[in-house]
């Protein structure tokens, strides 16, 4: 089964996937006295594998170049769907990513998407960005991956295609900044739109993904998760974003992404609790209590298993060598939901300050970023995810590597 993987996360050395399957040759055979014939296969026959390479610079060998006045057509069978909301621009990467196009028409249900016709089965997507802070990239009407930030930053995704076209855009991560696309890859993974069993990832900037994702100074534990994951059991997909509250995660457009795929088998781990405490929130703790049990009711509608993640707390949270934090975040609401709606719990929070007991506060500080005592840098999110995994292994949840 294969791991989504990244520039970050490389597929691992002489894998096999469990989707590879034999492929004969897809051309007509002929009996004559000379002996077997080959006819060739029709020169229209559609592709299932693209690389594009955006903007109006030079094209990167083995790409198709792709301006912004390029409209699609079903001749070419790639095009932007509204041309005239698009521009080229420049960009500061190599090769593929020497240029860009940004879309000046944005957002997830926008009609300005980049058309590719494609034969149902899955693909997998890589997406580099040009110059841009911060973008999201949407594909079918919902996110895809969340918060791509720096200039070229990249990442993969798997999506099942049913009706014969992917519709792609680069979209708003952050307002005001561009959301510019250097270079597309697709590969087609199976002819059967199914994605493998995934756990689907919700949080904050605790949780969420940084970039470069292989090299980040800053890291979230469902960016680190993978290191965790057995890729031939689940893929992880991490919906995390920095900021996000209970109430923005259901209601913006993360919970729609997962509830478009999730299906029986997949796992939902959800956290929550550090942003809505926040006064600029506004959400008192039963209001967050009650959006948090609408988004488990309705992941476990689907058949997939929801599992409630408590927040671990600030580093400095310790009281004569022992941390614990366990009345932050509205953590005992979320233990009680969990309990309420017979759901796994995991709760961070406290294995977390157990084991940052164990290390001590100077050891506890060395795994938060300099001169912040709420998030984890690379090092702390990897033990964060560790503790994760481990606690979902206990509990019976398939998910760990060995």
């Amino acid at each position: 089964m294969t791991l989504i993987v990244s520039a970050a996360m490389p597929t691992q050395p002489g894998k096999i996937s469990k989707r590879t399957t034999a492929v004969g040759l897809a051309a007509a055979v002929l009996l004559s006295g000379a002996g077997l014939t080959l006819a060739a296969p029709e020169a229209s026959a559609e592709p299932s594998n693209y690389r594009f390479d955006f903007g109006n610079g030079p094209v990167e060998d083995g790409y198709t170049g792709v301006s912004a006045t390029h409209a699609y057509s079903p001749e070419t069978r790639y095009g932007f769907n509204t041309p005239e909301h698009m521009v080229d621009v420049p960009a500061k990467g190599t090769g593929a990513g020497s240029d860009a196009v940004r879309f000046l028409q944005f957002g997830t249900k926008s009609a300005n998407t980049f058309n590719v016709d494609l034969k149902e089965g899955l693909y997998k997507v890589t997406v580099t960005l040009g110059d841009t802070s911060r973008a999201s990239i949407a594909a079918e009407g919902v996110f895809q991956e969340m918060n791509l930030t720096g200039n070229g930053a990249t990442a993969s995704f798997e999506l099942p295609v049913l009706d014969g076209q992917l519709n792609l855009l680069v979209t708003e991560g952050k307002v005001g900044t561009a959301f510019t696309l250097s270079a597309l890859e697709i590969e087609k993974v199976s002819r059967h739109p199914e994605m493998d069993p995934t756990i689907w990832v919700g949080g904050d900037s605790t949780v969420a993904s940084y970039y470069p994702l292989e090299s980040s100074v800053q890291g979230g534990w469902g960016q680190m998760l993978p290191q965790y994951v057995d890729p031939e059991e689940f893929d992880v997909r991490n919906m995390a974003t920095g900021g996000q509250i209970a109430r923005g995660f259901r209601n913006d457009g993360q919970l729609e992404a997962i509830l478009q795929y999730i299906k029986p088998g997949d796992l939902f781990l959800l956290e929550m609790g550090i942003n809505d405490t926040a006064a600029k929130n506004a959400t008192t703790e039963a209001e967050f209590k009650e959006i948090m049990r609408d988004m488990v009711r309705q992941v476990a509608a689907t058949g997939a298993t929801p599992v409630l993640v408590t927040p671990q707390g600030r580093a400095t949270d310790f009281v004569d060598g022992v941390h614990t934090s366990v009345n932050r975040w509205y953590r005992n609401s979320t233990v009680a939901l969990a309990q309420e709606e017979g759901v796994h719990l995991v709760d961070l929070n406290v294995l977390a300050s157990a084991y940052f007991t164990e290390i001590g506060p100077e050891a506890t500080l060395a795994l938060f970023m300099a001169g912040d005592t709420l998030h984890p840098n690379r090092a702390g999110a990897t033990e964060l995810a560790r503790l994760v995994v481990e606690d979902l292994a206990r509990q019976g949840l398939p998910a760990g590597s060995d």
